[in-house]
């Protein structure tokens, strides 16, 4: 059986991506912590895809899923990650294991990617 996902026209599903970037800028109240505690991936895990499908630079791929610089983006709406906010993240990673086809790439991608704010609550 073929999967629909593979039969979708890429002008299709390129318009429906765009569509998921935009709205993630938008909602800049969801931080990545929340989204990968949901869902295991965020917009780190999001432009790191970019990034190995594009043979494109780290921080352009950022800048791409962002809107702006990762930086700029950081001090503009990231907040400090709570101890409940890793656990949950750290407990959806672990499904994310259980799925043999998921990039493995994914799990890499967070929280390496972000800074000890992050990672270490209480540092800065």
């Amino acid at each position: 059986m073929t999967d629909k996902l593979d039969a979708l026209p890429d002008a299709v599903a390129a318009q429906a991506f765009r569509r998921l970037v935009r709205h993630l800028r938008h909602r800049t109240d969801a931080q990545n912590v929340d989204l990968m505690g949901l869902s295991g991936f965020c917009r780190n895990c999001l432009s790191d895809w970019i990034e190995e499908a594009g043979d494109m630079p780290k921080a352009d791929a950022r800048e791409t899923i962002y809107g702006m610089p990762q930086s700029e983006w950081k001090a503009r709406y990231q907040t400090e990650a709570t101890p409940e906010q890793l656990a949950r993240m750290d407990e959806s990673l672990k499904l994310n294991a259980q799925d043999d086809a998921l990039d493995e790439a994914l799990d890499e991608s967070f929280p390496a990617s972000d800074p000890p704010a992050m990672t270490e609550p209480g540092r800065g």
